[in-house]
């Protein structure tokens, strides 16, 4: 495999990893920065992102969905409420700032806010490779100390060629990834929620029957899902399979809403390891296996409309879960065990959708020999800085930052929209604050003093 270095001269000042929602609000920081400061105070930076085009849980983009965070949590309204990169510029600049102020609603379509991260993330998009997936990151060492990291990745023009590009820091936004079940096979007839709208579609373009679809989770893709197959197959049966009694309303309540905050990622990175547990639990139900309130009624009342019309496709097999999926030509035996009793029962079904959420990537995994660099507790977690920097080995003086990852470390918000803008903006501002007293200590050791 060939490799293409993109310039001896050529060092960034910090190279993204993935380019999602996190790192695109990171790109606008820098751009924002850069367009006020001198060429000299200016951050080189630049974004690779392994799609072809900008994307976020594009398959789950149902038509009438809508988001679960106020748009004023958009990609820096939190951080610079004068940015034109707010969510509001969007609207004005498509012409309907005013329908959608009249539609008196917090959260737009996510369709609509999909469309708004496409719009941002143009106008970032000299600051950003796609179809460049990163295959490996290695550190350069000068004088015993790690001062750069080599990143290589696939040239969007030939697969079979590396580029390599140099940076002093990294941000790592990669992502998360399907959570599967032990031993789960994907297939045309398995899937996960990631893939629901372009799977469905595959099956409406060529006639596919669906007699039957079982739907694995108990959070609100799972509850979602269940909505959107019953609708697009209005002859088919859907059962939706969950270990819970019922769905569990998400608590959106002003107070429990204030885990959120700004101030909250404070108090929880500084609080001990028990009140750090404590609060993830007690707050687990504002994001976690929950499903909007309004989704869970509408779901009840059409299960209700179909048993006095005598004609129940939608089924909860509830305190239940799956324990075996079998193979049978193009159609599935999914057996469900109702947990109370022991009791099973085999359903033949033509799909299976696990909703079973997601979960991060390793940095080990990601970075290679680079995550080896970094320091972790008596718990195998990373050490993480305020700043969302990773902490490294004492010769490394090049700087991770993660966007995601940090639940640990940073509370809840650590991989939500919530807190997007303002991660951001600490993390730009750790960039540039670590750069000036770089900046100073190399000019003191020329000086002599």
């Amino acid at each position: 495999m060939k490799t293409l270095q993109s310039g001896p001269g050529s060092i960034y000042d910090v190279l993204g990893i993935g380019f999602g929602p996190s790192n695109l609000a990171l790109a606008i920081a820098i751009q924002e920065h850069n367009a006020q400061v001198p060429d000299g105070d200016r951050l080189v930076a630049g974004f690779l992102e392994k799609q072809p085009r900008f994307g976020w849980h594009r398959g789950m983009l149902i038509d009438d969905a809508t988001m679960q965070v106020s748009f004023l949590k958009d990609l820096v309204t939190m951080r610079d409420p004068t940015s034109d990169f707010s969510f509001l510029c969007y609207l004005r600049e498509r012409g309907r700032l005013v329908d959608f102020l009249n539609q008196k609603t917090l959260f737009p379509l996510r369709i609509e806010f999909h469309d708004y991260f496409e719009w941002a993330a143009a106008r970032v998009d000299g600051l950003v490779q796609y179809s460049a997936e990163v295959v490996a990151v290695k550190p350069v060492t000068r004088d015993g100390e790690v001062c750069w990291f080599d990143v290589h990745s696939r040239d969007p023009d030939d697969s079979e060629r590396l580029i390599v590009r140099r940076a002093r820091n990294l941000c790592v936004a990669t992502g998360m990834e399907p959570h599967l079940p032990h031993g789960t096979a994907l297939s045309d007839r398995v899937w996960h929620t990631s893939e629901l709208i372009p799977r469905v579609a595959e099956l409406l373009g060529n006639g596919t029957r669906v007699r039957r679809a079982v739907v694995l989770g108990a959070g609100q893709s799972a509850a979602e899902a269940v909505d959107y197959l019953h609708r697009s197959f209005p002859g088919a049966e859907i059962c939706s399979v969950f270990a819970k009694y019922g769905y569990t309303p998400a608590d959106d309540s002003p107070f429990a809403n204030r885990i959120f905050d700004p101030e909250a990622v404070d108090i929880y990175y500084h609080a001990p390891r028990d009140v750090k547990q404590s609060l993830f639990d007690y707050h687990r139900g504002t994001n976690y296996s929950v499903v909007d309130m309004e989704l869970i009624e509408a779901l009840s009342r059409t299960m209700y409309q179909e048993k006095v019309q005598g004609t129940q496709r939608l089924r909860m097999l509830n305190v239940s879960r799956i324990r075996e999926v079998g193979h049978r030509g193009d159609r599935l035996d999914v057996t469900v065990e109702y947990l109370p009793t022991g009791e099973r029962d085999v359903l033949t079904a033509d799909l299976l959708v696990h909703a079973t959420g997601y979960r991060p990537q390793d940095i080990g995994e990601r970075l290679g020999e680079v995550g080896k660099l970094c320091l972790r507790d008596e718990e195998d977690a990373l050490l993480i800085g305020r700043d969302h920097r990773v902490l490294t080995t004492p010769n490394v003086v090049s700087d991770i930052y993660l966007q995601g990852g940090t639940e640990h470390t940073h509370g809840i918000t650590s991989t939500l929209l919530s807190h997007t803008a303002v991660r951001a903006g600490e993390i730009h501002a750790s960039l540039i604050a670590r750069r000036l007293t770089a900046t100073a200590a190399r000019s003191t050791t020329a000086d002599g003093r």
